[in-house]
C-alpha cells in the first residue's frame, strides 16, 4: 500500500471492533498549469518543448480520519459533495489505496459503491451473482444457498440470462444491491444509488439493511437523503473537506450537519472555495423573496461572468433542495432551449412556476456547465421558507399529508 497504509483482517472479532480507522488520509496530484490541450498529441509536444517543467499541486480528499464501528451497528456517513464519503467507502473497500493511515477490518466486506461496480457488462446477470460472490470470497455453495434469494429481491428474474449491458440502470442497482446484501458478509458498504432504484425497492432496500444489522451485520452507510440515514442508522460521522469533524448518535449528527450549513454557505461566496474547473463562474445568486407561500412563483436571479477563451456555449441549472437532503426539482436551461455565450457575461433569472412545496426550509444549489463538464457548482447559494399554510381548502392530521416531497394539484370527480 502507499505511504504507511495497511489493511488487517486476521484479528479475532472478539477483540476489535468490525472497521476500525486510524489516521487515514487520502491526497491527489493534480494538475495547475493550465494547460488546455484537447489532443494527447498536443499535450506531448507541450511536454517535449518542456521536458522538466511540472505544475502539481496536491489535494487532501481525506486527512487524518479515525473512527472505530462495533460489529452490528451501522454508521451513517453524511456530509456535502466534495467531503470525501465516497473516497472514504472507496477506500474501506481497497478501489483505491490509501495514502496514510490504517485500516483494520473484521470479516469478509460486500460493497455496492456506484451503477455497475463490479459487473462484467458481457456477462449475464446469473453469471455476474457468481462473479461477484467469489469477488467477495464466497464459495460456490454459498452463492447457491442464497441464489433464489437473491432473484426473488432483485426483481429481474426473467433477465437473467441478458448481459447486463442490457440492463437499465434500476435494474444493475437492484440486482447489484440483492447481491451486496444477500451474501454473506460480515460487513456491508452502501453508497448512494438506491435513489436510481423506485420508492418500493428503496423502502425494501432499507429494510433489509435494517435487518442486516439487526442480525450482527455492521452496514456502514452514505446518503444525501437525511431522512434515510435517521430511519437506518444507529449512530453517525460528519464529513467536512476530507476531516471528520462530528461524531455521535444520529441525531446530534445530523443537528451538527445542518448546523454547519450556515458557515459553508458563507465560504461558498468566495469562487475559489467552489467546486468545477473554474472557467466560468457565478458573479451573484439571489433568491427575490426568502419568504413564500407553497405555490407562488420562486424566482432566482443570477449572473454569470465572460470568458472570452471558452469555446462553445454553457448552460445553467438550479436544483431545489429540502432539509432532508432530497433534490426536490431540477431546472436545467437545457430542457427549455436557453444555452448561453461564454463571450459576454449574463445576468438572468430563473422562474419556477406552480410548484406545491411543502413548509420548511429550501436551498438551491446552482451549476454552470459546459459539454466538458462543471465549471461551476455554488451550493447553498440561496435560500428561503416555505410558510405553514397549505394550499387546500380543508386541514386535516398529520397523516394526510406526511408522505411525498411534494403537495400536488388534485381533485376527486364522481363519474356519471
Amino acid at each position: 500500500m502507499a505511504g504507511n497504509a495497511s489493511y488487517r483482517r486476521d484479528v479475532p472479532a472478539s477483540k476489535v471492533p468490525a472497521i476500525r480507522v486510524s489516521g487515514l488520509g487520502k491526497t491527489y496530484r493534480i494538475g495547475t498549469d493550465g494547460d488546455t490541450s484537447s489532443t494527447a498529441a498536443e499535450a506531448f509536444v507541450r511536454w517535449l518543448r518542456n521536458p522538466t517543467q511540472r505544475h502539481w499541486t496536491t489535494f487532501d480528499a481525506l486527512d487524518d480520519v479515525s473512527f472505530e464501528v462495533p460489529q452490528g451497528e451501522a454508521l451513517g456517513i453524511v456530509g456535502r459533495n466534495g467531503a470525501g464519503k465516497s473516497t472514504l467507502l472507496k477506500l474501506l473497500t481497497r478501489v483505491t489505496a490509501p495514502t496514510r493511515g490504517r485500516i483494520d477490518l473484521t470479516g469478509r466486506v460486500g460493497s455496492l459503491l456506484e451503477v455497475g461496480t463490479g459487473f462484467h457488462p458481457e456477462l449475464t446477470g446469473r453469471e455476474n451473482i457468481f462473479l461477484n460472490g467469489a469477488l467477495l470470497g464466497m464459495t460456490r455453495a454459498e452463492i447457491n444457498r442464497r441464489y433464489d434469494e437473491i432473484v426473488d429481491f432483485s426483481g429481474v428474474e426473467k433477465f437473467l440470462e441478458t448481459p447486463v449491458k442490457r440492463y437499465s440502470s434500476g435494474m444493475y442497482v437492484r440486482l447489484a444491491f440483492a447481491i451486496a446484501a444477500h451474501l454473506d458478509t460480515e460487513i456491508l458498504l452502501i453508497d448512494e444509488v438506491l435513489a436510481v432504484g423506485d420508492a418500493e425497492f428503496q423502502r425494501r432496500s432499507l429494510g433489509k439493511m435494517r435487518d442486516a444489522a439487526q442480525s450482527g451485520r455492521t452496514v456502514l452507510y452514505v446518503s444525501h437523503l437525511l431522512h434515510t440515514v435517521r430511519d437506518l442508522c444507529t449512530s453517525a460521522i460528519l464529513l467536512e473537506h476530507g476531516h471528520l469533524t462530528f461524531a455521535g448518535n444520529v441525531d446530534d449528527t445530523l443537528a451538527a450537519y445542518q448546523h454547519s450549513f450556515a458557515s459553508f454557505a458563507e465560504r461558498q461566496t468566495n469562487p475559489d472555495n467552489r467546486m468545477g474547473y473554474g472557467d466560468l463562474r457565478f458573479q451573484d445568486v439571489s433568491v427575490t423573496a426568502g419568504n413564500l407561500r407553497s405555490g407562488e412563483d420562486i424566482v432566482v436571479e443570477y449572473s454569470v461572468g465572460q470568458n472570452d477563451d471558452l469555446p462553445g456555449e454553457f448552460y445553467v441549472s438550479a436544483h431545489l433542495t429540502d432539509e432532508g437532503g432530497a433534490t426536490v426539482v431540477q431546472c436545467d436551461s437545457r430542457l427549455v432551449g436557453h444555452w448561453l455565450s461564454p463571450k459576454k457575461p449574463h445576468d438572468g433569472q430563473l422562474v419556477i412556476r406552480n410548484l406545491w412545496l411543502k413548509p420548511g426550509q429550501y436551498t438551491v444549489d446552482m451549476f454552470v456547465c459546459t459539454t466538458t463538464g462543471v465549471q461551476d457548482m455554488w451550493e447553498g447559494a440561496g435560500r428561503f421558507d416555505v410558510r405553514p399554510e397549505l394550499p387546500y381548502k380543508h386541514s386535516v392530521t398529520g397523516d394526510g399529508m406526511s408522505r411525498g416531497a411534494v403537495f400536488a394539484d388534485f381533485d376527486y370527480q364522481e363519474l356519471p
